[in-house]
């Protein structure tokens, strides 16, 4: 498969000057092997098999079956977890803008999941499991983007002096909040995936068993970033997420920034304008296929990988950090993310019955989790269960309490409307 690896060549239809030699055309040799595995000729070794499964309890509902197979069922649990559909009303990067054409966070999961999907089956490996982690893997996100994500991080953490980053809240989301029995191979994923740090070669690791992974969460909470930053997913299947999350957003971001207005068909240096996302798609699945077929790690040329690092860093000076995205979360919006952080806690220290925290979150989670005859831990500690419920919020939700709180804060929220 080496050898096949050396005969992979661009041609002059490639329109991306930063990337002559991509295409997306596997080579000969990487064909083969795929449609090998496709067909079910072969079997890739290191594919993660659904007897491989680990969950915490064993449980006779979450055992696998013909129908339902182990990691189908991860799916099937977090798409009917409140947090899920809550995702359509979360930004994925531009807030207070009525555009109904632009990407929230639950079309992410999805577009994520679609790409990893498509390299995992030419791959030979699990698509099950490669769907249940794209589709939790930001379940734990807050209202308002990473924007929000910074916002809520800096009030807990000078609090208390832990971190708050979406992986972990995803992961506890799942595990600890509506005590779903998700794999192991599962929230590892979630918790792994990191489309801020970026590599060029994914390898797994060798976390086992339910202790280590408990050690690993406790350690992201204690550190943030620190740990974050040197995570690797335990299988294959994980790896494959990871580098599809920043394959998923890096052409769909600058779609949407050319939709809003932000840019036009000529801002980005590669001359593409929007139609870099479908050159993206084809081109990195393609790279990313050809550079880890036949081995037991998920990789990108230097070509691919140099590009998809170049784009990702493009989008961070035109889009991310523009002032209408970047310069909307000002100081304004810090004192107010701190006021209702302060003021959650204070009705949950006070047992404000008739506060939201109770109506909206408290009493809504027991509600859902008394069939499974589970209960919500939300007395053992009172800063955490006010991540919960601030990281719940939808953009809409996180807007009309912060207005219903605190009236004079109405003219932060510049909307801009359809019309």
């Amino acid at each position: 498969m080496a050898g096949s690896r050396r005969n992979y060549r661009g041609d002059s239809r490639n329109s991306n000057p930063f990337a002559p030699h991509l295409t997306g055309v596997l080579s000969a040799g990487a064909e083969e092997q795929v449609r090998a595995y496709m067909s079910g000729e072969e079997r890739n070794p290191w594919a993660t098999p659904d007897s491989a499964v680990l969950r915490r309890k064993d449980e006779p509902r979450d055992r696998a079956t013909t129908l339902r197979p182990a990691f189908l069922r991860d799916s099937e649990k977090i798409l009917h977890v409140p947090a899920y559909n809550r995702l359509a009303g979360k930004t994925q990067v531009f807030s207070f803008r009525e555009n109904d054409d632009l990407a929230r966070r639950g079309l992410h999961v999805q577009l994520v999941a679609r790409v990893a999907r498509d390299i995992g089956r030419a791959l030979g490996l699990n698509e099950d499991l490669i769907e249940a982690i794209a589709l939790g893997h930001d379940i734990g996100h807050t209202p308002f983007g990473h924007a929000g994500e910074h916002l809520l991080n800096d009030v807990f953490h000078k609090r208390t002096g832990r971190w708050f980053f979406h992986n972990d809240q995803s992961v506890r989301v799942l595990d600890v909040l509506y005590g779903r029995n998700v794999s192991l191979q599962t929230l590892d994923g979630i918790i792994c995936h990191n489309g801020e740090f970026e590599r060029q070669v994914l390898r797994t690791s060798d976390l086992h068993d339910f202790a280590g992974y408990d050690a690993m969460v406790a350690d992201c909470w204690a550190r943030g970033g620190e740990a974050i930053k040197h995570l690797a997913p335990c299988t294959l299947e994980g790896c494959v997420v990871r580098v599809s999350d920043i394959i998923a957003y890096v052409g769909k971001d600058r779609q949407d920034a050319i939709r809003a207005g932000l840019c036009d068909e000529k801002s980005f240096e590669d001359g593409m304008g929007g139609a870099y996302n479908a050159w993206a798609l084809q081109t990195l699945i393609g790279d990313v296929v050809e550079h880890s077929i036949g081995t037991p790690r998920i990789s990108l040329s230097e070509e691919g990988f140099a590009e998809m690092r170049r784009a990702k860093q493009e989008n961070y000076r035109k889009i991310y950090g523009a002032p209408e995205v970047d310069g909307e979360f000002g100081r304004e919006m810090g004192e107010l993310f701190e006021r209702l952080y302060e003021r959650v806690f204070d009705d949950l220290t006070a047992g404000r019955d008739e506060a939201p925290v109770f109506r909206h979150h408290i009493r809504y989670v027991e509600q859902w989790l008394a069939p499974y005859g589970q209960k919500y831990d939300w007395e053992s500690d009172f800063e955490l269960t006010t991540v919960d419920y601030i990281s719940s919020m939808t953009d809409d939700y996180c807007m009309e309490i912060m207005e219903h709180l605190f009236p004079e804060a109405r003219h932060v929220f510049s909307r801009r409307l359809h019309f």
